[in-house]
């Protein structure tokens, strides 16, 4: 009788020992509505350009990696300066000088007018709107939209675009 009493025991122990395990490892509805929040409120901060010169494939995958402390606050070039005191201040960071030079005041896009063939690929590419143009006429950069991020070069047949410094 009490070793029957000891292994009942001993079985809800572990029963509830697995159960407390298992629960510990899920995060709660509250807390992932307040990381979903937190998410949001740092996206509104961001420029929205998803050029991805942040090492991200736009402002939310951005956002997540903030809010799990995988990256610096720094990495928005669009953002520039003023962003970066934003996020600081929102996640209570240290405020920090742009990862590398800020090509949206250093380098712009340069379409060579002579080679452009109007294919629109660029245009679809540019996340700012910075390229006006249409199909098959010649197209241009808004020097003052121009982020530098460099992703209308790529898809750019005739490869008649190319950075060079802003005045």
């Amino acid at each position: 009788m009490m070793l029957s009493l000891f292994i009942a025991i001993i079985i809800i122990s572990l029963f509830a020992i697995s159960i407390a395990s298992l629960s510990a490892n899920e995060e709660s509805p509250i807390a992932l509505q307040t990381r979903q929040n937190d998410i949001e409120k740092i996206e509104r901060l961001l420029p929205q350009t998803q050029c991805g010169d942040c090492g991200f494939n736009g402002c939310h995958p951005y956002a997540e990696a903030l809010i799990e402390n995988n990256v610096e606050i720094n990495r928005c070039l669009p953002g520039g300066d003023e962003t970066i005191k934003e996020l600081a201040m929102f996640l209570g960071a240290e405020i920090l000088p742009l990862y590398k030079e800020n090509k949206a005041s250093n380098i712009i896009a340069f379409i060579d007018e002579a080679v452009c063939i109007g294919c629109v690929k660029c245009i679809t590419a540019c996340p700012v709107d910075a390229i006006i143009g249409a199909p098959k006429q010649m197209h241009s950069i808004i020097n003052q939209y121009c982020t530098g991020c460099e992703l209308c070069i790529a898809p750019c047949p005739v490869d008649c675009i190319s950075m060079v410094a802003a005045n």
